[in-house]
């Protein structure tokens, strides 16, 4: 297994280096688009100091009222506070880990003055869980519980605590986290846009599609000249200046992305000189009809 370092700071300074992808900002978009429907009782807290050391959790997220059942899969456990790490694609959740966020989650609880049994833990990845679900439940005796595709709840201790592997959540029902990710596609990455569009969450889903678009960008290179660019896509790359910094670096993406604009455009050019041509036909021919009436 490979060495991780064990620094609660290592994600946001990553994120925050040069060339670096922002998948932090944009787990938290993720999560505030999959909880949409619930936006008016949950509040939430990234990167949430702990202390004034620099101990931060990736995101707190708190139910303002208690008694409300959320349905959501991936917040059927929630409570009153909740916790969740996340971990970006090219990382995992360790056994550290575990215990790191378990000790935030203890921390949590003493400087807010809360019960423990109020608190949810949850932990996201891209990849099974294998070593440490083993251990769980060889070493510690928990029981793990696979409860919907992707989502095992841990269950033998004072505190609910799940981990969600988002590449096997459903696409239906979590379009947000589980393309939180690189290696998509172009028809991937438009089905998204396309979804985007028709939500009123500008800030959540710019932030989202900048890292969804940075991670992919080679793969997005690669396909442009293969497949054809969906318009919604072409349509958001444009709204945010994609296109013309792309074109003006002379990049195949932004070439290839102009050249499909241009082309809609000649098509929609060509469509409206069609439709003005059958209009004449039309007035032709009423005028002869009119005609051989008078005669």
């Amino acid at each position: 297994m490979k060495k991780k370092k064990d620094n609660a700071e290592q994600h946001d300074s990553q994120d925050k280096e040069p060339g670096k992808i922002p998948w932090h900002p944009a787990f938290v978009a993720a999560l505030q688009l999959e909880l949409e429907a619930y936006k008016d009782i949950l509040e939430f807290y990234p990167e949430f100091p702990l202390t004034t050391e620099p101990l931060r959790i990736d995101c707190v997220i708190i139910k303002k009222i208690k008694d409300v059942e959320i349905k959501k899969n991936i917040a059927a456990i929630f409570r009153t506070w909740n916790i969740l790490e996340y971990k970006s694609p090219d990382d995992y959740v360790s056994i550290n880990d575990f215990y790191k966020v378990y000790g935030y989650a203890c921390l949590y609880t003493s400087i807010k003055n809360i019960q423990i049994t109020d608190l949810t833990i949850t932990f996201i990845e891209s990849r099974y869980p294998r070593d440490l679900l083993k251990y769980l439940k060889e070493t510690r005796g928990f029981t793990v519980a696979e409860v919907q595709k992707g989502i095992y709840t841990i269950n033998g201790d004072i505190l609910p605590i799940q981990i969600i592997d988002s590449r096997r959540l459903s696409e239906e029902e979590n379009i947000w986290l589980k393309n939180l990710r690189d290696k998509l596609d172009l028809s991937q990455v438009g089905q998204i846009v396309s979804v985007a569009k028709k939500l009123d969450r500008a800030a959540e889903t710019a932030a989202y599609m900048f890292t969804i678009l940075k991670a992919n960008y080679n793969v997005l290179q690669e396909e442009v000249n293969m497949y054809p660019i969906p318009s919604e896509l072409v349509k958001v790359l444009e709204e945010k200046g994609w296109v013309a910094a792309w074109e003006a670096r002379g990049e195949v993406i932004g070439e290839a992305i102009g050249k499909a604009k241009a082309e809609a455009e000649a098509e929609t050019e060509r469509e409206k000189l069609i439709a003005e041509l059958a209009d004449k036909d039309a007035q032709i021919i009423k005028l002869q009809a009119e005609l051989e009436a008078y005669k």
